[in-house]
C-alpha cells in the first residue's frame, strides 16, 4: 500500500478518535466536524489507492460519486446518508453556529464508523 493512503488513513482514525472524545465531553459539534474529516479522508484515501490520486475538495457527496465509478457497491453510503455530514463540515465551526444534539453526534460518529469498515473492507486493510 502506499504510504501517502497510510497517511491518510492514520489522519481519518485521528479525526475519528477525536470525535468520539469530543461527544464524550459533550461538545458536539466538534465531533460531528470530526466525523466530517474521518469520511472524507478514508474516501480521499481510497480514490488514492484505487484511482492514483483525489481532488481537492470537502464534498463528501463528490467523493462518493468518484468512488462509485470506481466500485458501484459505493452506492450503499449514499443510501446510508452519509453526505449528510456535510453540513457540519461549515456550519460547526463559524457563525451562525449549528446546534448539534448529542444524538446527531452519535449518529456522525456511527456513519463515519460504518464508512471506515466499508473503506478498510474494500482496501483489504485490517488496521488496528
Amino acid at each position: 500500500m502506499r504510504e501517502d493512503v497510510k497517511e491518510l488513513i492514520a489522519s481519518a482514525e485521528n479525526n475519528l478518535r477525536a470525535a468520539r472524545n469530543l461527544c464524550e465531553h459533550e461538545i458536539y459539534s466538534l465531533a460531528c466536524f470530526h466525523s466530517h474529516q474521518a469520511v472524507e479522508l478514508l474516501l480521499k484515501a481510497y480514490l488514492l489507492q484505487k484511482a492514483g490520486k483525489y481532488p481537492f475538495t470537502h464534498s463528501i457527496f463528490n467523493l462518493l460519486k468518484l468512488c462509485d465509478e470506481e466500485d458501484s457497491e459505493f452506492k450503499i453510503l449514499l443510501q446510508l446518508g452519509v453526505p449528510g455530514l456535510e453540513s457540519y463540515y461549515v456550519r460547526t465551526r463559524y457563525p451562525p453556529l449549528m446546534k448539534v444534539t448529542e444524538e446527531e453526534a452519535e449518529e456522525a460518529i456511527k456513519l463515519a464508523e460504518k464508512v471506515r469498515e466499508f473503506v478498510l473492507g474494500k482496501l483489504n486493510i485490517d488496521w488496528e
